[in-house]
């Protein structure tokens, strides 16, 4: 899940660098909050797996 948030983060940079260095990105103002908003959701979910295997290593 923390690669799922890395590309999406990734995504989210990349959009960022090409509207910085070449003043054209390739995502909407929604869309790069989709993306932003799906990179938080993926690094919450990842580290709430995290614990509960941490608190339960049984399973």
């Amino acid at each position: 899940m923390l690669i799922v948030a890395a590309a999406f983060f990734a995504v989210f940079l990349a959009n960022v660098l090409s509207g910085a260095f070449f003043g054209t990105s390739f995502l909407n103002d929604i869309s790069e909050m989709l993306v932003l908003l799906a990179t938080a959701v993926c690094f919450v979910v990842a580290i709430l797996i995290r614990e509960k295997r941490e608190q339960n290593p049984q399973q």
